[in-house]
């Protein structure tokens, strides 16, 4: 398959937070051969800078090697030239969701601070407005509060009785997780086009779309090869933070009739047990970010994009306003509650918006599904290799 030259390509890259010592890669091998994680055929991440070097832009996006690499840190470490490897197949990464994400939208959140703030901005705008014109703290409020002393936070909302409440939340999340997942189903379809369908040389057996469906789920739920860098504390934060979070998403939008009652139960009931643990996952997993990318001891931290910040940020407000509404709420503070609630929301709605299809969150669904596709390329070679050695009869 032939590529075209695009010299203007380094220039994209950098606006996506490659580093401008990329070129002073001189090819010795050294990342490819210290990396953990390179096998087989799957030499990264020196193909992937030799590629950029020659502005081969179309080999890069038909590529799934960036999504390989878990940014172990070795080869950025031991670069005789210090050209930063694995920030540059970090900065490929982002390059690849914008060319997945056929609303234009990533590329625009990536390389524009005002277009993400804004983006984030709107969606809070609404949820706060939607909250002071629908759904405003009902007078008496004061009063709702159970024999426990705990807080009936479905009761709060003035002219809605609870369970219309909870529903109409329930409902909202539906509608946002609808509009999240059609977006990010769509970019993986994309992905797949461009990583498998558009090499024409490629031919899949038809089987081993099933035969290699359990990698997705799999590397979705293990995280395994994050187990294979030295630094293993990354990839148990990184466990945490995903379980966590998945945990935490699923209550909220699958689970919410469930999970917000009105009782405030005891601390070892599975509501408050769940909530806990997805709640330490990542704020175990933000400890470990925050401290390394103001150190940057930790080389994998040592060079932040202003998305990595707009990342943590979001997912630090989001835990501490839920952590601030579960206080509020056991401790009795009614109208502590009912804002800490509308707030807690205006974080969570822009933040999954934003990451999930557009940035940092659809690395959890890109990453397994690149190890899909590549499975796939290799059952493909596999059995042309086995027709062209096939003896003649």
């Amino acid at each position: 398959m032939s590529y075209r030259l695009n010299p203007k390509f380094k220039k994209e890259l950098e606006k996506l937070g490659a580093s401008s010592q990329w070129n002073d890669c001189f090819h010795c091998g050294n990342c490819t051969a210290i990396c953990p994680l390179t096998e087989g055929q799957v030499l990264f991440p020196r193909n992937g800078i030799r590629a950029l070097q020659m502005g081969l832009k179309d080999k890069l996006v038909a590529s799934s090697d960036p999504w390989m690499c878990y940014y172990c840190g070795e080869c950025s470490e031991t670069c005789p030239r210090d050209a930063n490897p694995g920030e540059l197949m970090m900065a490929l990464r982002r390059y690849l969701t914008t060319v997945y994400d056929w609303t234009g939208l990533a590329k625009k959140f990536y390389t524009s601070k005002s277009w993400e703030f804004g983006f984030i901005l709107f969606w809070a705008a609404l949820v706060v407005a939607l909250f002071w014109f629908f759904l405003p703290l009902r007078p008496d409020a004061a009063q709702m509060v159970n024999e426990s002393g705990g807080v009936m936070i479905n009761s709060l909302v003035a002219g809605i009785n609870p369970d219309q409440f909870v529903m109409i939340i329930h409902y909202g999340d539906w509608i946002m997780a609808g509009i999240v997942a059609s977006l990010l189903i769509t970019n993986i379809l994309n992905m797949f086009y461009k990583t498998i369908l558009s090499d024409k040389k490629i031919k899949v057996p038809f089987y081993t779309y099933f035969t290699e469906f359990w990698q997705i789920i799999f590397n979705f739920v293990t995280q395994s090869k994050f187990s294979k860098c030295d630094d293993r504390s990354y990839w148990v934060g990184h466990l945490l933070l995903m379980t966590g979070y998945t945990i935490m998403f699923n209550l909220i939008v699958v689970a919410l009739p469930r999970f917000q009652t009105e009782a405030v139960v005891e601390w070892y009931n599975w509501q408050r047990l769940l909530g806990y643990y997805a709640t330490f996952g990542v704020l175990f997993f933000l400890t470990i970010v925050v401290i390394g990318r103001f150190k940057k001891s930790n080389t994998k931290l040592r060079f932040s994009h202003f998305s990595d910040w707009i990342f943590i940020v979001m997912l630090g407000l989001t835990t501490v306003t839920g952590i601030l509404v579960h206080i509020f709420r056991i401790t009795g503070l009614v109208e502590a509650t009912y804002y800490m609630y509308v707030v807690h929301l205006a974080v969570l709605v822009p933040m999954i918006m934003v990451e999930v299809p557009f940035s940092k969150w659809s690395h959890l669904a890109y990453r397994p599904f690149a190890i899909y596709f590549s499975r796939l390329k290799k059952a493909a070679v596999a059995k042309q290799d086995s027709v062209v050695l096939a003896p003649a009869i």
